[in-house]
């Protein structure tokens, strides 16, 4: 198997993982970290290589942090679905590029976010509806 199919698998199973919600009561703030790639996601975490995504404005609810590099060709599967319709801000590491997408497969329109990125509004920043379809987190 690939090196990069096998990172996209290992990206969609954790995505799965990391967007299924507890069993807590409505008020609590669910927050989830997703570490990848498979080896060495501690170290990358720590380096600023991440991307934290909140399912209210102003980095508000829920959260869950993803750390690469990772690319995420489509967020139809499983429950990776929940993350592409609750992104409404987002926050970067300070080594981390973002780019979301509109479409799957990495195509069509897409926005960048650079390093050290605060974004609290993000169906705005988007331009294309605020629903993201695939993304790309890589490390500098």
């Amino acid at each position: 198997m690939s090196q990069r199919l096998f990172s996209s698998l290992l990206a969609a199973s954790a995505l799965a993982l990391g967007a299924c919600t507890s069993m807590s009561p409505a008020n609590d703030v669910d927050t989830a970290i997703v570490l990848l790639p498979g080896t060495g996601g501690a170290e990358a975490l720590q380096s600023g290589c991440w991307a934290t995504f909140y399912d209210e404005r102003n980095f508000n609810g829920d959260s869950m942090t993803l750390v690469g590099p990772v690319e995420l060709t489509t967020l139809d599967k499983g429950s990776a679905r929940q993350l592409k319709r609750d992104i409404k801000s987002v926050m970067t590491g300070p080594r981390a590029t973002l780019l979301l997408y509109e479409k799957q497969f990495l195509s069509a329109r897409s926005v960048g976010f650079d390093p050290g990125t605060r974004e609290a509004g993000l169906a705005e920043k988007l331009g294309f509806g605020g629903r993201v379809e695939s993304m790309r987190l890589s490390c500098r």
